[in-house]
């Protein structure tokens, strides 16, 4: 692992990245999907159009852009549209139901909602008017919401069939020719975006059920990404697969600024299809696959896996689909990575070699080296006080790739006085190997995906047949968690089943936060503690025994 890290040699902004990749890769492709191809020089010329036409709506530095678009070369355009503006990009997760996307709205304060009208089977133009009072009623923009008072516009790619809505913004890149003055005031914009400037909020679920706000800087995400880039091998040969959304740091941070950040080329899908990504993976001699083990494993079993020409790959995770002589000889000593929101995704690494080579047997299981550029400290959790090396405790980190700050937090109440972030995380250092041993907090980590159990329980106890919701993480060989639910309902009869809650959970939380299995329980059942409180633990062990008894979903 290198003592320093690596950061580009050009202005550390978001149109600075874009100016590199134009000047330096302008016809290699920077996005690709199964129906969609654009380069260097397109992502360029065609952000700058969409930055003109948002201008003209009143989008200025500062403005909160927020963007519900699904994966592909319509959220990197817009994205980069807003960005090189000096506007604070805050993604959507297309998940959302009408009432997360209320919160999130609300929270996040977004000022101009960048879109498509329906993704799927979801119809984002009717959850708008579900999720914001007098929206309905609405005529033409700009938007005077007493439910939503910061909101002004929502700009829609396509045309909107809402009066409140505006569209055009995809025709904006087949029609005339920005106007110079235009163009001038774009490009002399983005020449005033620095470094230190607020860049993204990308939204998280919190141990508490509240979801929180990551606030990066465009310095701190233009640097981690050439760093990982350098850390990874990546480079302007390398094309980087992933079916994470962009909406979170993995798929954005991780994988598209780390593409970005060396001309290299992004690959993706809207959708993630096993027998549609092994084709394109083929198609598109992917050389990196970006994903959370379980997705990696779910290409593997699929029919068309063995037919398919995979021997590009070189980087990643999916080690039964190298090469033979790139394919490290036990997968499980190969180290991981550990990272996370705050930190623009790894704050740990492996380095290159040991991707093929592997580590020796006294370090498996390690998440590797900390990133060169940041610190970690491993604290007693009671006293604050470093444990000795070898010693479990919370991980403390700090760096040029931390947040900001947390949106609507005083700066006293995320960091500490010395600027350490307590992250929640269990681990330990040994001999510079960092090993992690699990959460702090009640969290569930799904596939890669956070999901709060307060959020879970909260939305359960909303039904009138529920006396008592409890949400607990059981473990699970590729998906790391599996979110079950025990449930205690409401005396008396009732014909309520554990299918009927899931079904009806699907209007209230996104797919990935409703439980795989909904177990009835007795109220004598359910442990507590002598200070009243419910025993998480011994949830969790009778959840465990339930899903083994009845086997897992």
């Amino acid at each position: 692992m290198p003592a320093r890290p690596t950061f580009p040699d050009h202005r550390a902004t978001v149109p600075g990245l874009l100016a590199h990749g134009r000047d330096n890769f302008a016809e290699s492709e920077c996005v690709v999907t199964p129906e969609e191809r654009l380069s260097y020089s397109e992502l360029e010329s065609q952000s700058a159009v969409l930055a003109g036409r948002l201008v003209a709506c009143g989008v200025g530095k500062g403005s909160r852009v927020g963007l519900l678009f699904p994966n592909g070369a319509r959220w990197v355009l817009a994205w980069a549209a807003a960005a090189r503006l000096g506007a604070v990009v805050i993604p959507v997760n297309t998940f959302y139901q009408a009432p997360e996307l209320a919160r999130f709205l609300h929270h996040s304060d977004v000022q101009y909602l960048l879109g498509v009208e329906a993704f799927l089977h979801h119809d984002y133009l009717d959850r708008l008017e579900s999720a914001v009072p007098g929206l309905k009623s609405s005529e033409a923009p700009p938007l005077h919401l007493e439910s939503l008072p910061q909101l002004r516009r929502v700009l829609l790619w396509d045309e909107p069939e809402r009066p409140w809505a505006e569209g055009g913004l995809g025709a904006a890149l087949e029609g005339p020719t920005q106007p110079s003055e235009l163009a001038a005031v774009v490009q002399g914009m983005g020449e005033e975006v620095a470094p230190g400037d607020e860049a993204l909020v990308t939204y998280t679920s919190g141990s508490t059920g509240e979801a929180k706000g990551v606030v990066h800087s465009h310095g701190a995400l233009v640097r981690h990404a050439r760093n990982l880039a350098a850390l990874s091998n990546i480079d302007h040969t390398s094309r980087i697969w992933t079916p994470m959304p962009l909406c979170w740091v993995g798929g954005f941070a991780f994988t598209l600024l780390r593409a970005l950040s060396v001309g290299g080329c992004f690959v993706t899908q809207e959708v993630f299809e096993a027998g549609a990504a092994l084709r394109l993976l083929e198609r598109e001699r992917v050389t990196t696959v970006s994903a959370w083990p379980a997705l990696g494993q779910t290409l593997i079993a699929h029919p068309d896996y063995p037919k398919v020409d995979l021997s590009a790959l070189r980087g990643g995770s999916m080690y039964e689909a190298f090469p033979s002589d790139r394919r490290p000889p036990d997968p499980g000593l190969v180290v991981s990575s550990l990272g996370m929101s705050e930190t623009c995704g790894p704050h740990t690494f492996w380095t290159p070699g040991e991707e093929v080579t592997g580590s020796p047997e006294a370090y498996r299981g390690s998440f590797g080296h900390e990133v060169p550029g940041t610190e970690h400290r491993i604290v007693d959790p009671d006293t604050g006080v470093d444990v000795p090396e070898g010693d479990e405790g919370e991980v403390l980190v700090r760096g040029y790739n931390l947040m900001l700050g947390l949106y609507k937090r005083e700066r006293s109440e995320v960091f500490d006085a010395s600027g350490w972030y307590h992250t929640g995380d269990r681990g330990y250092f040994r001999d510079g190997w960092f090993f992690f041993t699990g959460r702090m907090s009640d969290l569930i980590k799904t596939s890669g995906s956070n999901v709060a159990p307060g959020e879970v329980e909260a939305a359960l106890l909303g039904f009138d047949e529920v006396k008592l919701a409890f949400v607990v993480g059981v473990e699970h060989p590729q998906r790391g968690q599996d979110v079950v639910a025990l449930v205690v309902p409401q005396p008396g009869p009732a014909d309520l089943t554990p299918d009927d809650l899931r079904r009806r959970l699907r209007d209230q939380l996104s797919s990935y936060k409703i439980p795989r299995q909904v177990f009835f329980v007795a109220d004598a059942d359910v442990p507590w503690l002598v200070s009243q409180k419910v025993d998480r633990r011994a949830l969790a062990a009778m959840a465990a025994e339930m899903v083994v008894a009845e086997g897992p979903t």
